[in-house]
């Protein structure tokens, strides 16, 4: 998860950046221009960010099938009749 965080966090950097400077973003001399392609790249190596969405979300949906959640038990009711009978 952090590298799927981490990598599309740099790519959101880096694209703001380059809209920040518009035209001259893409010019190979700026910094900016590399930025955005080793940004990119971290979003393929190693299973692109789709992979990464599907495996931790199987991760997660199996995680949760695995717990489960006891919810409590209604209270029981009695009626009169045997609340007298018990207490006698």
């Amino acid at each position: 998860m952090a590298k799927l965080c981490a990598s599309e966090a740099a790519t959101h950097c880096a694209h703001q950046a380059i809209q920040v400077l518009a035209g001259m973003g893409f010019v190979t001399d700026m910094p900016a221009e590399r930025y955005y392609r080793d940004a990119r790249i971290t979003e393929i190596y190693e299973g692109t960010s789709e992979i990464q969405h599907i495996v931790i979300a199987s991760k997660l949906l199996r995680a949760a099938a695995d717990t489960t959640i006891a919810s409590p038990a209604p209270p029981a009711k009695h009626s009169t009749a045997e609340a007298e009978s018990q207490a006698a």
